[in-house]
């Protein structure tokens, strides 16, 4: 089976797995050869609130990069966050391979946990006696955590502002090792394997392109 035939036989179980667990579960199919647009498919969207041609997420273009999933074929029930919704999910991602076995895309599904983080914090609080303190039940599942950026701009924007933001120091400010220092965060992070990474790192750091490639290829 070519690539797009293996993607394309995807697509069905997207839709199944989101009818079979309901509006609080959120499918999508990526295909990993066009990670700026790499939503193929995508059920009960409006958890996240992504579409078809949306980009590929933060965590995702980690596992590329650290290349998580040689040796594994799904990664299960690490946290997610959708910021503009305060909403937590269990998420899950399946690797999808070639008959070579490359990884070429990945089937994802987000469970909203929200409701369920309330009620158990509701419930820890009933079940407190005398001087006990109430445990903490405000999270999502264990690390990693994902953030759902809607599109490539975003997951670039949000990914090199949060850089600059634990650096405690303003690009103006900054001397060309601390932007290194950046530069190797958000390389770390997989961010330069989507087109347009340089010219907007190179805009946020105020620095040139030529720049950023040097700082790549020290790092390397």
């Amino acid at each position: 089976m070519t690539p797009d035939e293996i993607l394309d036989s995807y697509k069905p179980m997207t839709a199944f797995i989101a009818q079979v667990y309901g509006r609080g579960c959120e499918v999508i199919l990526h295909d990993l050869r066009r990670l700026e647009s790499s939503i193929v498919a995508i059920s009960n969207n409006h958890i996240t609130g992504r579409e078809v041609g949306g980009s590929i997420t933060d965590f995702a273009l980690k596992i590329l990069h650290d290349k998580t999933y040689e040796g594994q074929d799904f990664i299960a029930n690490y946290a997610g966050q959708v910021p503009d919704k305060k909403m937590l999910l269990r998420s899950s991602t399946f690797f999808i391979r070639d008959e070579e076995r490359n990884v070429i895309g990945m089937l994802c599904v987000n469970v909203d946990v929200t409701a369920l983080q309330q009620a158990r914090a509701a419930i820890d609080d009933l079940l407190l006696t005398g001087g006990d303190t109430a445990p903490t039940s405000d999270s999502a599942p264990a690390s990693p955590q994902e953030d759902f950026a809607p599109s490539m701009e975003e997951l670039l924007r949000r990914s090199i502002a949060g850089a600059i933001e634990r650096h405690g120091v303003p690009p103006v400010r900054m001397h060309a090792e601390e932007k290194k220092r950046i530069v190797g965060e958000l390389s770390g992070k997989g961010i330069f394997l989507l087109k347009g990474a340089v010219t907007e790192v190179a805009r946020s750091l105020e620095a040139s392109e030529q720049t950023i490639y040097r700082y790549l290829k020290e790092l390397t």
